[in-house]
């Protein structure tokens, strides 16, 4: 096995650190999702299907599931000790070497480039250790915060994928960021 995601850790700085969750991570992530229920709801499909630490946990266990097969994976972003957020690689294509980051963060810890760093290791981590060529990110046309992010990191707008995603009772779209391997510049 080239790369363990069942064990993905890194330590971003003194601040930030990215960790695959785990099941005792369950309460903390149910309490995050609970308390930034509205927020969350207004942009991701998921926040429903969280309505106990039982539903974590079913999570969590499902991320474990595709990290053991190597399909994906899901990392709390921790601001200190305090969950903060989730970031993971999904649909992780070994054929074509592609995957795509998904992210989210709690209204109160918002503001501090705690996503911007989380992602600049993932996606140095997906190109380096995962060696994959292209990842992808999708947001939101109106979520200007979740946009920010990866024209921060100097991806590439290739277009609008019109009423792509099932939002509860309608469609939306999305705009499809990417990155190139030999183009991503972790420093930047």
């Amino acid at each position: 096995m080239p790369y363990d995601l069942l064990t993905f850790s890194r330590q971003i700085d003194a601040e930030v650190a990215l960790r695959t969750l785990r099941a005792r991570d369950a309460p903390a992530l149910y309490a995050l999702i609970d308390g930034n229920r509205r927020h969350l709801r207004e942009w991701l499909p998921f926040v429903d299907d969280a309505q106990d630490v039982t539903d974590t946990q079913r999570f969590i266990l499902e991320a474990a599931r595709l990290a053991d097969e190597q399909k994906g994976m899901a990392a709390g972003i921790w601001d200190g000790e305090t969950l903060a957020g989730v970031i993971g690689l999904m649909e992780i294509s070994a054929r074509n070497r592609n995957a795509e980051i998904g992210y989210w963060l709690g209204v109160e810890h918002q503001g501090r480039g705690l996503v911007t760093r989380a992602c600049r290791a993932l996606i140095t981590y997906a190109f380096d250790t995962v060696a994959l060529h292209r990842v992808e990110i999708y947001c939101a046309p109106k979520n200007a915060r979740s946009r920010a992010i990866p024209e921060r990191l100097g991806f590439v707008i290739e277009g609008t994928l019109r009423e792509a995603e099932w939002l509860y009772d309608h469609y939306v779209d999305n705009v499809l960021y990417a990155m190139l391997a030999p183009a991503w510049d972790a420093g930047s």
